[in-house]
């Protein structure tokens, strides 16, 4: 059981980090880094986790909102419904 509701909090914040992702913080400040370091990525998880896969090389104004949104959704996806 224990490891059923694992994947389902893992599930609930990949999915939650994608839809923040193509439309907030991550895609505003993160635009240049997508552009040099995922281009071609299509925009349904990949391009997220090619910048947290790139970390090193990202910017530190992208950085901020990947660990942002990434606590957030964690947040989110801990709390019960």
């Amino acid at each position: 059981m224990p490891l059923r509701l694992a994947t389902i909090a893992f599930a609930g914040v990949a999915f939650a980090t994608v839809a923040l992702a193509q439309g907030g913080p991550v895609a505003t400040d993160c635009a240049n880094d997508i552009a040099k370091i995922c281009s071609g990525k299509p925009h349904d998880g990949s391009v997220r986790i090619c910048l947290e896969t790139n970390y090193a090389k990202v910017s530190a104004a992208c950085k901020k909102p990947l660990i942002q949104t990434a606590a957030v959704a964690a947040r989110n996806s801990a709390r019960p419904n």
